[in-house]
């Protein structure tokens, strides 16, 4: 759970970079890609990671644009094109961290009602972070699949590691 606003920040900042360096890596013929029918492909995942800067936050008291759009946790249908959601990615990112400008360290302890629970919005802004991290995770497993090369976010990919000058580790 988040106590410090400044920790929210820096945090969300630096995933949201991750995220978008995620998306900008799928070119939007690899968009449908999924693990089988039936299941979320790489589009339907990356505007859940819109939906979610939207709507989670609005429990929370702030209001991001878009957040007219949301019912019943889901915007329309994703645009056709990565470079949209990335688009609308960003907007939904910065206007969230623009939204918590008006908070302060103290209103990280206030309870909001969430999903059927109550959760300090510390935990909510921590929940946030984690389910986009959690898609992310699934949207590299869909790219791999697809023959997309993942970006090196936490640590080199199987590709990345040449950039150190070794062989990548042996599986």
């Amino acid at each position: 759970m988040f106590r410090r606003l400044d920790d929210f920040r820096k945090a969300w900042t630096e995933e949201a970079k991750h995220t978008v360096a995620v998306m900008e890596a799928i070119p939007d013929p690899a968009l449908a890609t999924a693990i089988t029918p039936g299941h979320r492909d790489l589009q339907r995942l990356a505007w859940h990671l819109v939906e979610s800067a939207i709507e989670m936050p609005t429990h929370m008291g702030l209001a991001i644009p878009g957040a007219e759009l949301v019912k019943g946790g889901f915007i329309g249908p994703p645009p056709a094109s990565m470079q949209a959601m990335i688009q609308a990615y960003s907007a939904a990112s910065d206007a969230l961290l623009k939204g918590i400008e008006s908070w302060s360290d103290a209103d990280l302890e206030r309870e909001d009602e969430m999903y059927g629970e109550i959760w300090k919005r510390g935990y909510g802004l921590q929940v946030l972070l984690v389910h986009q991290t959690h898609h992310r995770g699934q949207m590299t497993v869909l790219m791999r699949q697809a023959g997309l090369l993942v970006p090196s976010i936490y640590g080199p990919v199987k590709e990345g590691w040449s950039a150190y000058g070794v062989e990548p580790p042996k599986v």
